[in-house]
């Protein structure tokens, strides 16, 4: 799959441009292969941010754009390639290749696994600029290689969570290939299987749904949960939750199980401290509500709103922390003292009856600023409003 010296210089310097206005231009460049040329610099401008050092290599192909949609960000691929390291993997679900192509590195062998022959062809030949000389590519269907592969210490699969009809699908059973149906074919032919599912996923039902979880990996990129991942492994062990949070310069990681979770005791706070404290997407998302709260010494505020509070400074929690000035309900009189000097506010409701859209109205407030709102419920039921700084 090569372009033409006309086609990449066209790309080259149309990189920055708005592809529809190309589309609309295509008959003013008959030497250019136009729906390829767009295709690349779609690719390009969606690589720019999700996966950097791949924009670098400008020798790098890209697929259409759901399948630019669909792959893992540079971020989540390296925290994925660096949970295992080995003598022989296979990615069943290979796709453009973005996990494959991180995961690959640290295995004596890999193989790719698309049944796609246009992301085939695009990933054999960016295997090829990305020097992964350990690679096989392989056109076929998941299931057929599975069932005819021999045993390797990895299996990867990311099944497409798409229906028929292009929509998008959470359930486990709903996803292409259907992992509850394969879970014994998987078992017999890896060491380890790596899962990745949608982060709209109900852990605990998918927890119960296949067996032998060891590990389950909820990642956020700068608070924002992107995937799941579960671990299938033949030592039987208590499934352990790891929390990621990935930041720039740093990766926060809380590790709990729910049978922890569910025997630990927390103090509520009748009073707020000095401090307040929100948990990370990652840490919400796992349910570790209670865990949280026993590791950083905190009184939670209700047992719904998954707020925390104490009189010292964690600066090391796993989430925001704010300094808190004021509290207020949501007497009108009361409300009106508070507000009366503040113009704007980052409102945030957690375990209260207005929505965060609601209580703006109420408020008059415009977003922004350094004034943080928590609309929240404390352990008297009480709705407050709590008025912070941002630390």
């Amino acid at each position: 799959m090569n372009l033409s010296s006309a086609t990449k210089l066209f790309i080259e310097e149309h990189e920055n441009d708005d592809i529809r206005k190309l589309a609309l231009q295509a008959k003013r460049y008959p030497e250019i292969d136009m729906q390829m040329a767009i295709q690349q610099i779609a690719g390009r401008q969606t690589a720019k941010e999700k996966i950097p050092n791949w924009y670098k290599n400008d020798e790098l192909l890209y697929p259409k754009h759901i399948s630019m949609e669909q792959c893992s960000s540079e971020h989540t691929a390296q925290f994925k390639a660096d949970l295992f390291h080995g003598g022989t993997m296979v990615d069943l679900t290979g796709g453009f290749g973005i996990d494959f192509s991180f995961i690959a590195k640290n295995f004596k062998q890999a193989t790719y696994v698309e049944q796609q022959p246009e992301l085939v062809d695009i990933a054999a030949h960016n295997f090829t600029k990305l020097g992964l000389n350990n690679a096989d590519v392989v056109n076929t269907d998941a299931i057929a290689y599975l069932e005819a592969m021999q045993s390797v210490d990895l299996i990867y699969i990311d099944p497409a969570r798409r229906s028929s009809t292009g929509r998008k699908t959470a359930l486990i059973e709903d996803c292409t290939p259907n992992i509850i149906e394969i879970e014994e074919l998987l078992e017999q032919k890896a060491k380890y299987i790596m899962i990745k599912l949608s982060p709209m996923l109900d852990i605990s039902l998918a927890i119960r749904s296949m067996r032998n979880i060891s590990d389950v990996y909820i990642i956020s990129v700068a608070n924002e949960c992107k995937e799941l991942l579960f671990i299938k492994s033949h030592e039987s062990k208590k499934t352990q939750l790891h929390c990621i949070n990935i930041l720039n310069n740093k990766i926060d990681q809380f590790i709990f199980s729910k049978e922890d979770e569910e025997s630990t005791t927390v103090s509520f706070a009748f009073e707020l401290g000095k401090y307040l404290y929100e948990p990370n997407s990652s840490i919400t998302k796992g349910g570790a509500y209670k865990s949280i709260a026993k590791a950083f010494d905190l009184n939670k505020l209700h047992i719904s709103s998954h707020l925390y509070t104490s009189d010292e400074l964690h600066t090391d929690f796993y989430g925001r922390r704010f300094e808190i000035t004021g509290m207020c309900s949501l007497n009108k009189k009361e409300l009106k003292e508070y507000l009366l000097d503040i113009k704007q506010a980052n409102i945030t409701t957690r375990n209260f009856p207005l929505s965060t859209d609601e209580l703006r109205k109420r408020t008059g407030l415009k977003d922004g600023g350094n004034l943080y709102i928590f609309a929240t419920t404390l352990a008297d039921d009480k709705k407050v409003l709590i008025f912070c700084k941002k630390i």
